[in-house]
C-alpha cells in the first residue's frame, strides 16, 4: 500500500471515546497511514490531543508507540477514577440498563440522576474544586499537546458568553483547552482562558454544543482531501423512543450530531455543485468523506451497558473500535485519497431539504 494521507474528525461522547480509542490503536499500525490533521470535541478532544502528543515525539515507529502508550494511558486513567463527576461525564451519553431506566421512572418521571445535576452546581465546591481531568492529562507520557511537531491539532469548545464555537490551535491547544471541550457544565465549572487577541478572560463549556467535531479547520488548502470521521452517536435510530430516559438519550444524540449533520450537509452541497461543474471558477475543497462508526453496537447499549463504566466496559468499547477500524481499513483503504467511501447523497436523500 503507498503512502497516504488523511485528517481526523473525532466525535464526543463520554465513555463511547473509548471507542475511538480503539479505531486509532488500529490505525497506528497500518504505516502507511499519515496523519496530517485533528479535530476533536470532548473525549475526541482528549483521545486528539493524546495522539497528537505522541506522535509529536518523532517519526516512524517511535511516535506510534508513543500514541499507543499515551492512548492506553489516558484510559486507563479514566477507568481507574472514581471521582463522582468523571463517573457522571462518562455516563453522560451512555444510556442506563433498561432495568435500572424503568426504576428510576417510576421513582420519579423526570428521572432523579438528572434532577441532581439541577439541584447542585459544580460551584457549590467553593474553593474545594479541582477539575479531576486536569491531573488526568498531566499525567499522560506525553502530555505536551502544544508542540509544534505530529498532526496539527483542533480542539472546539464553546465560548459561554457569546454561545459561539471556539477551536484552540497551535500553542492555544493547551490541557486548558482539552479540558474546556469536555466540560459539561452540570458537572465541571466553566474553563477560563485568557484571548491572546483581546486580553479578555473567556469562559468555555463542552464544544459539543457548536461543534462534535468541528470539520471546518480541515478545509485548509495545505490539508488532505480526506477527513475521516470517527461517529459514536449513532446517526439514525429507527426505534421510536418512547419512556423518558429513552427520550433524553435520544435529545442528547440529536443535540450532540446537529453541528456534525449540518457541516456534512454543507459539504454535500458543495459536492452536488461539483458535480454540476459550477464551481470551475471557486476555490472551494470537494472533500472526501470516511466514517468509521458502529451504530448497532451504540443503539444496542440502552440494552447492555452497564451503570458503572469502569475498565472492563472501556475495554469492550476498545475492541469495538479496534474490530470496526479493522472493517474499514479492508474494506475502504484503497478509496483513501481516491474517493468517498460515505454516501452523503443518500444520507440526506429520505430528508427534507432546507
Amino acid at each position: 500500500m503507498r503512502d497516504k494521507s488523511i485528517n481526523l474528525g473525532l466525535q464526543g461522547g463520554g465513555a463511547h471515546g473509548a471507542f475511538t480509542w480503539g479505531v486509532l490503536d488500529r490505525l497506528l499500525d497500518e504505516r502507511w497511514l499519515q496523519v496530517a490533521a485533528i479535530s476533536g470535541t470532548s473525549a475526541g478532544a482528549l483521545n486528539g490531543a493524546a495522539l497528537k502528543a505522541g506522535l509529536a515525539t518523532g517519526a516512524g515507529p517511535a511516535g506510534r508507540h508513543a500514541a499507543r502508550e499515551n492512548l492506553d494511558a489516558l484510559w486507563s486513567g479514566i477507568g481507574a477514577m472514581s471521582d463522582n463527576r468523571v463517573v457522571r461525564w462518562l455516563q453522560s451519553l451512555m444510556p442506563m440498563p433498561r432495568g435500572f431506566q424503568r426504576l428510576t421512572e417510576m421513582v420519579s418521571p423526570a428521572a432523579w440522576l438528572d434532577n441532581l445535576t439541577r439541584l447542585f452546581s459544580p460551584y457549590d465546591y467553593g474553593p474545594f474544586y479541582v477539575n479531576p481531568l486536569g491531573q488526568l492529562l498531566r499525567d499522560l507520557p506525553h502530555a505536551d499537546f502544544a508542540c509544534d511537531g505530529g498532526p496539527a491539532l483542533f480542539i472546539a469548545a464553546t465560548n459561554v458568553r457569546t454561545g459561539r464555537i471556539k477551536v484552540f490551535t497551535g500553542p492555544g491547544a493547551t490541557a486548558q483547552a482539552v479540558m474546556a471541550s469536555a466540560c459539561l457544565p452540570t458537572l465541571f465549572q466553566a474553563v477560563e482562558i485568557a484571548d491572546p487577541a483581546t486580553g479578555r478572560l473567556e469562559a468555555y463549556w463542552d464544544g459539543g454544543y457548536g461543534g462534535n467535531p468541528a470539520l471546518f479547520p480541515l478545509y485548509r488548502p495545505d490539508f488532505p482531501r480526506d477527513i475521516l470521521i470517527v461517529a459514536i452517536n449513532p446517526l439514525l435510530r429507527e426505534v421510536l423512543p418512547r419512556t423518558p430516559v429513552e427520550i433524553a438519550d435520544r435529545v442528547n444524540e440529536i443535540s450532540f450530531n446537529s453541528s456534525l449533520m449540518n457541516q456534512l450537509r454543507a459539504i454535500n452541497f458543495v459536492k452536488e455543485l461539483t458535480a454540476e461543474k459550477r464551481l470551475e471558477s471557486r476555490s472551494m475543497k470537494n472533500v472526501l468523506v470516511h466514517l468509521i462508526e458502529d451504530d448497532a453496537l451504540m443503539i444496542d447499549l440502552t440494552a447492555r451497558s452497564k451503570l458503572m463504566p469502569r475498565p472492563g466496559l472501556l475495554a469492550a468499547m476498545k475492541a469495538a473500535g479496534q474490530n470496526a477500524a479493522d472493517r474499514f481499513i479492508e474494506d475502504h483503504a484503497d478509496k483513501l485519497n481516491n474517493e468517498d467511501s460515505f454516501d452523503l447523497s443518500a444520507l440526506f436523500s429520505n430528508m427534507p431539504q432546507p
